[in-house]
């Protein structure tokens, strides 16, 4: 009787499952830096350089509202001070959704920025969002 070894079958290489594993992991980051929320908060606009992107009175005093398609966040720290900020977040780089309290909200790791400065409330960010330039005339916010 001839007695055949038992020798197990080829599997992966394990250069072939660490590959697969970090391409999953680009995937699920990539997938949730790309995730947006539908909040109250945010707006589609047509506010292109030079265009009218808001009025003042669509802009909360002590908040702020999004503008996805032009990758703003405008806010209003004070009664008549408008800023604007890039809605990029500076950690990983998903867009910004909220604006509460007087912080504006990433989704991806709850990183908290300043309404009046973009400064960073909360990491784990540590870079402010960019300020974006506008100008105010008369009612409308336009974006420089």
């Amino acid at each position: 009787m001839a007695s055949e070894s038992i020798h197990p079958a080829a599997g992966p290489s394990r250069r072939v499952v660490v590959a697969a594993v970090g391409a999953a992991g680009l995937a699920l980051t990539l997938n949730a830096c790309g995730s947006e929320d539908d909040s109250s908060s945010s707006s589609s606009d047509t506010g292109a350089a030079g265009g009218v992107l808001a009025k003042t009175s669509d802009i909360p005093e002590g908040g702020g509202k999004i503008f996805k398609d032009s990758g703003v966040v405008v806010t209003q720290p004070t009664a008549g001070e408008f800023k604007a900020f890039s809605s990029k977040c500076t950690h990983q780089g998903c867009a910004v959704t909220g604006i509460a309290d007087g912080v504006i909200t990433c989704p991806c790791h709850k990183s908290e920025f300043s309404v009046a400065d973009g400064s960073v409330k909360k990491g784990p960010a540590t870079k402010p969002l960019p300020e974006e330039k506008i100008t105010v005339s008369g009612d409308s916010i336009t974006l420089a």
